[in-house]
């Protein structure tokens, strides 16, 4: 492999199906990736995905086909991407222990990505505070606490990334802390123990965060706020018909904001007509121009982008059997690669005793 190789790497939670927001923040960067990367690998994150869901191991089998499905239906080829299976491949997990040696505990609670999420999942922080020079735990008794495995997944993100030796992550914004940390430990390792990874870089789509249909800052399965890509014709139009728009814009005439309007968000990003759209914008800002006008015409580009992507799936559903092949094959070829790695890994740490 050549030293400026390009090599990528992008993953999925099986945690559910996929959306909108997966498909704009990265699954079509890796679509372009696998055509022009020396070498394309794909990870099912189902370790990860246990960092909070330890209690429902059901739920993360039974998501690895289905979101395995939806990378295929979009046009992920394993010709060209190593498919495979995160806890099938057992030498990132030890290249994660390794790593956690080389991160403090305060640097990963400074992570926004990780500090978001635990406020979204309700859990309550353990603090220590100062009072009257006497420092004092505090906790909230009515909140489980962070996993000591979710508030360390950047970490393994990180090995999951080097163990592949990957160097281009198409990942949404929101994922930029990870990749600043992973480049963090490499900086930590290499000065360590030598020179035996490189820098990676981060690779934003057009699109790099889709806002939920509700108006929230982020497209979420937790949130119930997506539009999935193997969504019915019907519950596409049932959910574009039920998007915020402006509140205060009660009658036809009334002109109308476009600023937070989702409506008009998706269309900015989907509708292909950008001057069209761009005269929509004017006739609602001055008035004259309906919503359910706006969502139609969402309804029918929705349609349009995700009937071919459902209808893929919808065959390629008909054999599972074919699909977990496809991942099986996938994981041996990524435990080869993974396996080399931390054979120099562990020489560099002088640990390759025998």
């Amino acid at each position: 492999m050549k030293n400026n190789a390009v090599i990528t790497l992008t993953g999925d939670r099986p945690t559910g199906r996929l959306h909108l927001g997966h498909y704009v923040g990265s699954l079509t960067e890796r679509i372009k990736l696998q055509a022009t990367a020396e070498q394309a690998f794909y990870m099912i994150a189902d370790v990860q995905a246990l960092t909070d869901n330890a209690d429902n191991p059901d739920k993360v089998r039974n998501n690895v086909l289905e979101v395995a499905l939806d990378n295929l239906a979009v046009g992920v080829d394993p010709t060209k991407t190593t498919m495979y299976i995160q806890s099938l491949v057992p030498e990132i997990a030890e290249l994660t222990i390794f790593f956690l040696n080389l991160v403090t505990v305060n640097r990963l609670l400074q992570n926004p990505t990780v500090k978001t999420e635990i406020l979204q999942k309700g859990w309550g922080l353990s603090e220590i505070k100062e009072t009257n020079g006497i420092l004092e735990k505090t906790e909230n008794i009515n909140k489980p606490g962070v996993p000591a495995g979710f508030l360390t997944y950047p970490i393994s993100q990180a090995a999951d990334i080097l163990i592949m030796k990957s160097n281009i992550i198409p990942v949404g914004e929101d994922q930029k802390p990870i990749i600043e940390l992973t480049n963090e430990i490499i900086d930590t390792f290499n000065r360590y123990y030598g020179e035996v990874f490189s820098k990676v870089k981060i690779q934003l789509s057009e699109t790099p965060r889709l806002v939920g249909t509700d108006g929230n800052a982020k497209m979420s399965k937790s949130l119930g706020n997506c539009i999935y890509l193997a969504d019915s014709n019907e519950i596409i139009e049932e959910k574009v018909m039920a998007m915020y728009t402006d509140p205060n814009h009660i009658r036809v005439e009334d002109p109308g904001n476009i600023e937070g309007n989702v409506v008009f968000t998706y269309l900015d990003i989907f509708d292909p007509n950008k001057p069209e759209v761009l005269e929509l914008k004017a006739q609602y800002q001055k008035g004259g121009l309906g919503d359910v006008v706006l969502k139609k015409r969402l309804v029918g580009i929705l349609q349009e982008l995700i009937t071919p992507i459902r209808e893929k799936r919808e065959r390629l559903a008909q054999d599972p059997r074919m699909i977990m092949d496809i991942l099986k094959d996938g994981t041996a070829t990524a435990r080869k690669t993974a396996q080399a790695t931390l054979a120099e890994v562990r020489q560099a740490m002088k640990i390759d005793y025998f």
